[in-house]
C-alpha cells in the first residue's frame, strides 16, 4: 500500500487584521495537512475564519492583513515552497495553474467588462502555451463539463447577462481550467440548484480521482460536506475545535459546537415550520471565552405555558380561517417575460429567451409559497416581474386587487413598502457608501414610518438584534462583514418597512446553518405574529419543505408541478420533480458510506484503466 503524499502542510497559521478598532485575530494557530487526491472540508459559521484561512494560503488578503506560520506546498515548477514566503511573481506561477480557487461570490469575482469566455480563456493563455483558437475550444469543453446551457452563448455573454448559478459554474470552469494540483473551493455550490450541484460535485470528484487532485472544500452546507469530503475540520472563532473522518464527525461529534451545527440544518425528516435548534442551544461561553456544553434542561411545562400554547393554537386556526375567506393577496395571470436575443453590428433581434412563459398562480394572505427549480428555470425573473423590477412582456399581477402593471411610477413607489424583496446577492444589494444603520434607516425615512428619528433608531436596533447582529454593527460599512452577515443586514432592511408580501430570493443560501436556522425561525415567527406572506425562492428543497405551505416547481419558465410539501415529496408526479428530489444530499450515515463506496469504485476503475 502506497503512502499518501502531503500536497499541503499548514503549521500554526495566524492571520490578523489591523483596523481602526484594533487588532482582529481572524485565524489563530491553525494546523492541518492535505494529501494528494484527498478532499478535506472546512466547516463553521460565518466569521469562523474558513475563508480567511484559504485567502491566507493564496496570499489574496488586503494590505492590512498580517499572516504568520508556515504553508509548505509541493509545487511542480518551484519544488517544495512555503506559500507565505513567496514573492508575487512566484505566486502568479502557482495561482491558477497549480492552485485553483473557486470564490464564494461569482458576481464580484468576474470582470463585468469581459465576456465569460474571454475570462476563462485568459487563464489558459496566461499559463499554457496554446493558441487563442485552442483556448476557445478548451473553454467550450469546460463549459460543457460544467453543464452550462448553450456554451457558445455563455462564451459571448457578460456576467450580468447570466444567472447566479450560471456565474458560479463559469467560476468552477475557470478554477479547473489548468487542472491544478489542489483546488480550494470556497462555497462552490452556494448558488447552485441541487441537480447542478450534484453534477458539479461529481465532476470535481472525478477530476480529483483522475488527476490525483487535492480539494480543500469550504462550506456551510453540511449535507454537501458529508458526501464530498474524506475528512472534516470544524472551525470556531479562528481555531480548529474538532477534526476527523467525515463519518466519525457526523455520527459521533465530540465538541458541543459541532453538535450544534449538525442539529441546526433543516432536513427532509424535520417537521415543516417547526422551530429549528441553534448553536446557542448546545453551548455557551464563560467570561474567559472557554466553551462549555449546555446540559438539556428537562422540565414540565407550567400552566402558563400550556395556556399560552393553547391560545396561540386557537389564534393560528382563527387566522387561517380568516385568511381562507379573504380574496388572494396576490394573483398572477399568464405572466410572460421574454428577453430578445440580439446579434450582429446592428443588434438585430434574432429570437427570444422565454424566461417566464405563461405562469399563473395565487397567493393567499399569510401563506408561504416556495418556488423551486434549477438555475435558469425562471424563478428569480418571476419574482422580479411580480414587483416590476423587470417589466413583463404579457400577463397581469394583481396585489390586493390592484394591477401593479398599470401603476404609474409615483403610485408604484408609494406601494413598494407593501411588497419587498430580499435579493440573492448580499454583496451588490447593499450600498458600500452607507453604513449598515443608514441602510436600514433610509427606507423608513423615505416612507415616513415610526414618527421620529428616535423611534426609527429604536426600530433599527430591534431589527439588527432580530437577525443576530448588535447595535455596534450599525456604524460599520457592508465591506466589513462576511457574506452571511451581509445577507442578515439585507433581511433587516427589507423588514424595516413592515411589508405585507416579502419575496425571498435565495435569502438564506449564503448563511451558515446556525444563522440560517435563526433566520428561518424568525421568518416563521413574523408569519405567525404579523400574518406575513412569503414567496420563497430557493434551490434548497429541504428549506422549501420546512418553510412552505405550498411548493411550485418551475422548469424552463413554466410551472410543471405544485402541491403541499408532504404530497409533493412523497409522491412527485413529474419526472423533473423526481430528478430534483433524487439530487438532495441527505447527510445521513447511509448516504455518506454510499458516497465513499462510489469514490472508491471510481478510483479503482481509473487505476485499472491507467494500468
Amino acid at each position: 500500500m502506497s503512502i499518501p503524499t502531503p500536497i499541503l502542510q499548514v503549521t500554526d497559521l495566524k492571520t490578523t487584521f489591523t483596523t481602526r478598532q484594533g487588532i482582529v485575530h481572524a485565524v489563530e494557530g491553525v494546523s492541518f495537512t492535505v494529501y494528494a487526491g484527498e478532499a478535506v472540508a472546512i466547516v463553521g459559521e460565518s466569521g469562523s475564519g474558513k475563508t480567511v484561512t484559504a485567502l491566507s494560503l493564496m496570499q489574496l488578503l488586503d494590505t492590512n492583513a498580517q499572516v504568520g506560520g508556515k504553508a509548505v506546498f509541493q509545487s511542480q515548477c518551484l519544488g517544495e515552497v512555503d506559500l507565505l514566503q513567496l514573492k508575487e511573481k512566484q505566486l502568479q506561477q502557482i495561482r491558477g495553474q497549480e492552485m485553483g480557487m473557486i470564490f464564494q461570490d461569482p458576481m464580484s469575482s468576474l470582470n463585468p467588462v469581459y465576456t465569460c469566455g474571454q475570462q476563462v480563456a485568459e487563464v489558459l493563455l496566461w499559463h499554457l502555451e496554446i493558441s487563442k483558437k485552442e483556448a476557445k475550444e478548451r473553454v467550450l469543453h469546460l463549459f460543457e463539463q460544467a453543464k452550462l446551457p448553450r456554451p457558445e452563448l455563455i462564451y459571448d455573454s457578460y456576467p450580468h447577462q447570466i444567472s447566479g448559478g450560471q456565474k458560479q459554474r463559469v467560476m468552477i470552469a475557470m478554477a479547473m481550467a489548468c487542472e491544478p494540483a489542489i483546488l480550494i473551493a470556497d462555497e462552490p455550490t452556494t448558488a447552485l440548484d441541487v441537480t447542478v450541484q450534484a453534477r458539479m460535485l461529481s465532476l470535481i470528484d472525478e477530476l480529483r480521482v483522475k488527476q490525483n487532485m487535492a480539494v480543500l472544500f469550504i462550506s456551510h452546507d453540511l449535507g454537501v460536506v458529508a458526501e464530498v469530503a474524506d475528512r472534516v475540520l470544524v472551525m470556531y472563532k479562528g481555531r480548529i475545535v474538532e477534526q476527523g473522518k467525515v463519518l466519525d464527525i457526523f455520527t459521533n461529534p465530540q465538541h458541543p459546537y459541532t453538535k450544534g451545527l449538525l442539529a441546526c440544518r433543516p432536513t427532509l425528516s424535520i417537521k415543516s415550520q417547526a422551530k429549528l435548534p441553534t448553536v446557542a442551544d448546545f453551548m455557551e461561553e464563560d467570561a474567559q471565552g472557554n466553551v462549555h456544553e449546555k446540559r438539556p434542561q428537562v422540565c414540565e411545562p407550567s400552566l402558563v405555558d400550556v395556556v399560552n400554547a393553547y391560545v396561540g393554537t386557537v389564534a393560528g386556526i382563527k387566522q387561517q380561517r380568516d385568511n381562507s375567506q379573504k380574496p388572494p393577496l396576490l394573483q398572477v395571470e399568464d405572466l410572460q417575460v421574454h428577453f430578445p436575443i440580439k446579434k450582429g453590428i446592428f443588434s438585430r433581434t434574432t429570437g427570444h429567451v422565454k424566461a417566464v412563459d405563461g405562469v399563473s398562480f395565487d397567493v393567499k394572505h399569510g401563506e408561504t409559497i416556495a418556488l423551486v427549480g434549477e438555475s435558469g428555470s425562471g424563478k428569480t425573473t418571476l419574482g422580479r416581474a411580480i414587483l416590476r423590477l423587470v417589466e413583463p412582456t404579457a400577463g397581469s399581477v394583481l396585489f390586493e386587487g390592484a394591477d401593479i402593471g398599470s401603476m404609474d411610477a409615483a403610485t408604484l413607489r408609494q406601494n413598494r413598502r407593501y411588497f419587498q424583496m430580499i435579493f440573492q446577492d448580499p454583496y451588490t444589494s447593499l450600498n458600500p457608501m452607507h453604513t449598515v444603520g443608514g441602510a436600514i434607516l433610509e427606507p423608513m425615512r423615505v416612507h415616513k414610518l415610526h414618527g421620529s428619528d428616535k423611534e426609527r433608531l429604536l426600530k433599527m436596533t430591534e431589527l439588527l438584534e432580530k437577525v443576530g447582529l448588535t447595535t455596534e454593527h450599525a456604524q460599520r460599512y457592508p465591506q466589513a462583514f462576511s457574506g452571511g452577515q451581509r445577507q442578515r443586514i439585507a433581511i433587516a432592511r427589507a423588514l424595516a418597512l413592515q411589508p405585507k408580501l416579502l419575496i425571498c430570493d435565495e435569502s438564506v443560501s449564503a448563511l451558515d446553518v446556525s444563522v440560517q436556522a435563526q433566520v428561518l425561525n424568525l421568518l416563521n415567527e413574523l408569519k405567525r405574529d404579523f400574518n406575513m406572506t412569503y414567496i420563497f425562492i430557493t434551490h434548497d428543497l429541504a428549506v422549501a419543505k420546512h418553510m412552505a405551505d405550498r411548493i411550485i416547481v418551475m422548469h424552463e419558465g413554466r410551472i410543471v408541478e405544485q402541491g403541499i410539501p408532504a404530497q409533493l415529496f412523497q409522491n412527485p408526479q413529474h419526472d423533473y420533480t423526481r430528478a430534483l428530489l433524487r439530487a438532495i444530499p441527505s447527510g445521513e450515515p447511509e448516504a455518506i458510506m454510499a458516497a465513499q463506496e462510489k469514490r472508491a469504485t471510481l478510483q479503482s476503475g481509473i487505476a485499472h484503466y491507467q494500468a
